[in-house]
Parts: C-alpha cells; sequence; structure tokens
C-alpha cells in the first residue's frame, strides 16, 4: 500500500502492525548535505524516502508549520546538548506540550489530513488513543480542530502525573474527547487495540460516517517523524567537529513502548553510523529481560514510579522489531504474538537473540536511582533533567561501567522536568510546596530555569473532562463519542 494509506489505516485490520516494505538507505553524501539545512529541512528530506506518495513541497510545508516557532521554543526544534566530551543529551521536549511526543505528533496530523485528500476518503477519521502520559495531550495538541477527524485520549486513572492529566482535561476543541480507565496503561492500549480489530464496530461506525485512526505508535506516520531526530543528531555532531564521517555514536533510549528507540534502529538500518542501541527502563524491567534472555514475559508486578510514560509491560513496537530480525517471517512473528495474548510470554528463536544481542544493550533503573541521577546532573553539570531523561542517564552509566565503552554517545531526553515538579524537586533536595502547577513556580525560582509557557498557562484553566470508564466499557464510551 501507499505511505497515505498507510497512515490513513493506522493499525492494519488483523491488528498487527504495518511496515515499510523496505528501507532506503543513505550515505555520507547524503549526511554531509544535510549536515547544512534546517531541522525542518531534514525532516522533509529524511521522510520522502519513505512517503514517496508525498512531494518534497508538500513534506517541507508540513515541517515547517510542525516545527516552527509558533510550536517550538527553540529553532533547533530537537537541539543537541553536550554533557561532556563523550556525552550529549538529545531534547525532545521543546514542543507545545513539552515531551517528545511532540516531534512526531505536531506531524502526524499533517500527513493524515493530506492522505484523506490523496486516497479520496470523505468519512470522518477518528483517531484512537491509548497515553501513558504524554502521547495523549500531544495528539490532541496536533489534532484539535482539523477537519475531518476527531479524537479520543484514553489514560490510565491515577497513572499519570498531576501536570499530565491537567494538560489532557483542560484540552481545548470541539472535536476532542478524553476518558480516564480504571487500570493501567497495557489495559488502554489493549482495549484500543480490541475496538480496532472489533468487525462490528467498524461497521457501525461506517454507517455513521467515521473509520477508525490511530496516533500512537503503534501507526506508521508517528515513528517515521521520529526517525529524522536520530538523523538529524548525527548530523549536528558532525557538523560541531565533535566526530568526522563514519564513526560510531551510541544511542540511549528511555522507553517503555519501545517507538522511540525503534526509531533509533531504523535510522541504523537506514545506514546512520549508529553503535550500540541502549534500552532504558524503569522497573517495569520486561524490556531489559528480553534484550538480554530473548524471554519477554509480561506476567510480573505491575509498578507505578516517578516516570509513569514508561510504566508499560507490553510494548506494541517489538513486533515490527521481531518481523525485522525474523526476515520478514511473519508466521513467526504472528507465533510469538499469539502467545503472548494468550500465556503472557514468548521466547525468541536463537537467530534472533543473536542479533537482540549484537544490536541492543539493555538495563533498568529503580526510584531511588532515577533520583540520584537527577541530583547528580544537577550538581555536577549544573543539567536540570526529568525523571525519564535520568533513568537513561542512570542506564548509560551502567552501560559504561560494564562494559567499558566509551564511544561518543546520544541520549534521549524526552520530557521537560516541569511535567514532573514534585519528583524533580525531591530529587535535587527541596520540599515540594503544593502539588501539579502549583509547584511550577518553585522548581522555576530554585534551579533559574525557564518554565515552559505552555505549561505556565494550565494555571487557572478550566477542566473540560471528567469522564471514567472500565476497561470493558471502552467500545461504549468511542460510540457515545461519535453519535
Amino acid at each position: 500500500m501507499s505511505g497515505a494509506e498507510a497512515v490513513k489505516m493506522g493499525l492494519s485490520r488483523d491488528g498487527g502492525l504495518l511496515t515499510p516494505e523496505s528501507i532506503p538507505q543513505i550515505d555520507g553524501a547524503f549526511l554531509t548535505e544535510l549536515t547544512q539545512l534546517s531541522y525542518q529541512q531534514r525532516a522533509a528530506k529524511v521522510m520522502g524516502l519513505f512517503l514517496t506518495d508525498y512531494s518534497g513541497e508538500e513534506l517541507l510545508t508540513f515541517a515547517e508549520n510542525a516545527y516552527g516557532p509558533d510550536k517550538f521554543d527553540h529553532p533547533a526544534a530537537a537541539p543537541l546538548r553536550k554533557v561532556d566530551g563523550t556525552t550529549h543529551c538529545l531534547e525532545l521536549w521543546h514542543g507545545p506540550t513539552s515531551a517528545f511526543k511532540d516531534m512526531a505528533l505536531q506531524m502526524l496530523p499533517q500527513l493524515l489530513s493530506a492522505a484523506l485528500r490523496k486516497t479520496g476518503e470523505d468519512k470522518t477519521v477518528c483517531i484512537l488513543v491509548a497515553t501513558s502520559g504524554d502521547t495523549g495531550k500531544a495528539a490532541m495538541e496536533g489534532f484539535a480542530d482539523v477537519p475531518q477527524t476527531k479524537i479520543m485520549v484514553f489514560y490510565p486513572k491515577d497513572g499519570v502525573s498531576a501536570v499530565q492529566e491537567a494538560q489532557m482535561v483542560t484540552q481545548e476543541g470541539d472535536n476532542v474527547g478524553v476518558c480516564a480507565v480504571a487500570g493501567n496503561f497495557d489495559d488502554a492500549q489493549a482495549g484500543v487495540k480490541r475496538i480496532f480489530s472489533d468487525e462490528a464496530m467498524r461497521k457501525t461506525l461506517a454507517d455513521r460516517g467515521y473509520f477508525l485512526s490511530s496516533a500512537n505508535s503503534i501507526n506508521w506516520g508517528r515513528i517515521l517523524p521520529q526517525v529524522v531526530y536520530y538523523v538529524s543528531a548525527y548530523c549536528d555532531l558532525l557538523r560541531d567537529g565533535e566526530i568526522q564521517m563514519g564513526d560510531k555514536v551510541n544511542v540511549c533510549v528511555p522507553t517503555g513502548n519501545f517507538g522511540n528507540i525503534l526509531a533509533a534502529y531504523y535510522a541504523k538500518r537506514m545506514g546512520v553510523p549508529l553503535g550500540r542501541l541502549i534500552c532504558a527502563s524503569n522497573c517495569n524491567d520486561v524490556l531489559t529481560e528480553f534484550l538480554r534472555t530473548g524471554v519477554y514475559n509480561r506476567n510480573r508486578p505491575f509498578h507505578t514510579t516517578m516516570s509513569p510514560s514508561m510504566d508499560i509491560l507490553v510494548s506494541s513496537n517489538l513486533e515490527r522489531l521481531l518481523f525485522d530480525l525474523s526476515g520478514e517471517n511473519d508466521e513467526e512473528v504472528r507465533g510469538y504474538m499469539d502467545a503472548l495474548a494468550k500465556e503472557g510470554r514468548y521466547e525468541v528463536s536463537g537467530a534472533i537473540k543473536a542479533k537482540l544481542k549484537d544490536l541492543f544493550w539493555g538495563g533498568f533503573c529503580g526510584e531511588e536511582d532515577t533520583a540520584a541521577a537527577i541530583a547528580r546532573y544537577y550538581k555536577d553539570y549544573g543539567y536540570l533533567i526529568d525523571t525519564h531523561t535520568a533513568v537513561a542517564a542512570d542506564v548509560l552509566a551502567q552501560y559504561r561501567r560494564e562494559t567499558g565503552d566509551e564511544t561518543v554517545t546520544v541520549f534521549a531526553s524526552t520530557a521537560s522536568p516541569y511535567k514532573f515538579c514534585d519528583h524533580v524537586l525531591a530529587a535535587i533536595g527541596e520540599t515540594p510546596k503544593g502539588e501539579g502547577v502549583d509547584l511550577l513556580d518553585q522548581l522555576h525560582e530554585v534551579s533559574g530555569t525557564a518554565v515552559p509557557r505552555r505549561l505556565a498557562a494550565l494555571r487557572g484553566k478550566e477542566r473540560r473532562f471528567d469522564l471514567t470508564a472500565e476497561k470493558a466499557e471502552m467500545d461504549g464510551v468511542v460510540t457515545a463519542f461519535l453519535k
């Protein structure tokens, strides 16, 4: 199918994930060309390699709309901050919701709107989103009042930070809906996937003039814009003289659903000289065990942590990695996914285990070490990082201690520390005086760093949504939303 059709569909009708038919290859000349370009121009050129049914002019316009000064507070959109001689932090939170999801979700609505035109679609698309904290707000921000779209977001009740919840329940727009789910993120994600694969539901909605799509990273249109920032980071290192063309660069990514690090894997597959891909988990360490043993087992306690966007036990995007590593053996991958659904675990083949060991390194970080990493970066570098970024910082330190590998490394900073004020304040030795948005000023006064303007605008904003549903009631929430 075409790129536009893949973006429009979001998830295949049998519940599987869509992947590119082939991975386009890039070389040193392409990367050298990109070093002189803006982030917007880089995004258009990289995405154009995959989205061949979109014109270069279209993609550049979309990128300028997505990453321009109206949306992003930093002219580089995804700037690199040098921490020390071999460590650089890729800041992905300068967009409208102060989280890395903006990098994709300011682009996806434009790709999807164009896809509706390109495919002659006359129905209204309803975007269904399960969020562990950041995707929901970023998706609503991107899709609010976009013609021919509606968006319904499900988030785990009591499973996101106070600021994340405030961002979602105050969202403006006539086409948006928000619902808390009694359960965790995996419950919300499973409910969304169930709705997608329900033929009777699809027919009911089609009769009402709607079809379903996704803004979660199960949609290829979410993953592709994330590939861009890893390509861009390598180009920035080249431009700044931190590396020479062809030098390997390791990447460390805090991840729960595996989408963010999967984007780095695709950049590596395209020919960007990336070395080891370091997967950082919190104490929900299902990915760490998988990368070390080849056994994926979600039958374990679920922990609610100070890094809630990673509180996930079913990492959907592994399906795409397994498909690629298996030589695109769909039967093999279907067997793993069926075992996960029925038994909660699977073990991959010896061939895939060997490839995982060669490509990835997995580590996890508990709550005390997360707080200690925040404190260490603040004390040693004067650098305030959030709870998710701290997980990556700690796991990177673990990796270097265990392997002795001092290769230049980029680690991803996925959210502003102001989204998790209470934990950040406590980590740097302060007593939080209040909760949620009430703590923005305190963190500003203590650290001297700027409060992101859109988070500051949450103060006193009216709550619009109060709906809570059980897992089994999510279908009814959708049909009521799409009357």
